[in-house]
């Protein structure tokens, strides 16, 4: 059996799954989560409310930070208005692979 991964590798890096909790106490990487559909999603807790694109963007200056990222190399793919979001992460695929698995 194959492991579950939060993310795909693509040609320009990769496509990384979340589920994102808005209006949290504080902002945090929580880690895998297995979803009921089999699906693995990276757990994010960001603070800012989910107003005006504010979450949106606390979850990609979060993942930057902890990917060793510029901001604009992560794009938002899918999910804008949804807890799920499917973020594009530009940059050497196996760079970024190693710093999710550390996060995982």
């Amino acid at each position: 059996m194959t492991a579950v991964l939060p993310y795909r590798l693509s040609p320009t890096g990769l496509s990384l799954f979340v589920r994102v909790t808005p209006n949290a106490g504080r902002d945090a990487i929580e880690g895998t989560e297995l979803r009921d559909d089999g699906s693995a999603v990276l757990r994010l807790r960001v603070k800012a409310v989910p107003d005006k694109g504010r979450a949106n963007a606390a979850v990609i200056a979060l993942l930057a930070k902890a990917l060793g990222v510029p901001k604009s190399a992560i794009t938002l793919s899918s999910g804008e208005a949804a807890r799920v979001k499917t973020l594009s992460v530009a940059g050497d695929g196996a760079a970024l692979v190693a710093a999710v698995e550390s996060l995982r």
